[in-house]
């Protein structure tokens, strides 16, 4: 019998860890001598903890709680991998929701296909805000940066994402587990479990609900912070540079030039002008596809639009300084 430590770090957010932990009741889990799970609550140094809330869920789930100094989400996760009793680790975000089938799911696939570690993407609940599921479309789709995260088919060699991933115990005795990256920890280690020989997949039904940020400002923060450390990561490990990285901080450049070119070329401008207004059209209407909503579809323009700048920024910063 296999068992499964959900790894959790929270940080000042107990009512969103409320509502996982929720999610976690409703689980439709396997047969008990299939498997079992525990669950790892790792405080991070939290001023506003989740103590209370972990309090009200003890008696309900399998569920241990610890209270740490503040050094950042990937050693908070090997804080829990150290206390967790499990044979395979599972790590989301305190902003995620979980689907009733999910422990089911991720337990037939990693057998049926033996997998040393794994990854699923996310999805948009049907309780999140229009902002939220602009962003949501914003982080999965292949009109931005963020296809590999929401579809079955990605560019490049798969890499996992910290907010729904898994390893198994042999794993982290090899790679030591995450690193001190405070951002793209997830993909350095995605990388460096790949260089140990170890197999790694994603489980497009393995799905969770990520709520991400609530406003575009804190989007904005977000998708900065991920473009730096992507530009860290290529940095490590120059191989894994690819040309489609460079779109995000192409795309801002351009955008930025339509001013100067306005009074320098109005031809140019004017193809300019066209070309974003077909990508602010194209967005829209695959967005409205997904999502069956207009709203959506109207929000997700600016969405991509300050995801790719924030991201472009971050990169351009985190590759031209030291």
């Amino acid at each position: 019998m296999l068992t499964y430590s959900l790894i959790i770090p929270v940080y000042n957010r107990p009512e969103e860890l409320r509502e996982l932990l929720g999610s976690l009741l409703a689980q439709h889990a396997p047969a008990q001598d299939e498997m079992r799970y525990e669950i790892i609550i790792v405080e991070d140094g939290s001023t506003h903890t989740a103590e209370e809330v972990c309090q009200d869920f003890s008696d309900k789930l399998p569920l241990r709680y610890f209270f740490k100094e503040n050094t950042g989400p990937g050693t908070s996760r090997n804080y829990g991998i150290e206390q967790a009793m499990g044979d395979y680790f599972i790590f989301f975000d305190s902003d995620c929701i979980i689907p009733p089938d999910y422990l089911v799911i991720m337990h037939q696939k990693t057998q049926q296909y033996q997998l040393d570690a794994f990854g699923g993407p996310d999805a948009s609940h049907v309780s999140f805000s229009i902002l939220q599921k602009a962003i949501n479309y914003a982080m999965t789709s292949f009109l931005s940066t963020g296809g590999i995260r929401g579809r079955k088919k990605h560019l490049g060699t798969y890499q996992a994402r910290s907010f729904n991933m898994g390893f198994s115990r042999k794993v982290y005795e090899a790679t030591k587990g995450f690193g001190a990256m405070r951002v793209s920890e997830d993909i350095d280690l995605s990388i460096r479990i790949r260089e140990g020989g170890f197999k790694l997949q994603l489980i497009p039904e393995a799905f969770v609900y990520h709520k991400r940020r609530s406003t575009f400002a804190d989007f904005f923060k977000q998708a900065h912070s991920f473009g730096k450390g992507r530009a860290s990561i290529i940095k490590k490990y120059p191989a894994q540079f690819k040309w489609v990285h460079l779109f995000p901080s192409l795309w801002l450049l351009a955008l930025l030039s339509m001013l100067p070119v306005y009074f320098l070329w109005m031809g140019l401008f004017q193809l300019q002008v066209a070309v974003f207004f077909l990508y602010a059209t194209l967005i829209l209407s695959d967005s409205i596809a997904h999502s069956k909503n207009l709203w959506v579809g109207l929000l997700s323009i600016p969405a991509v639009f300050i995801q790719l700048s924030g991201y472009g920024t971050g990169f351009l910063k985190g590759f031209f300084s030291k």
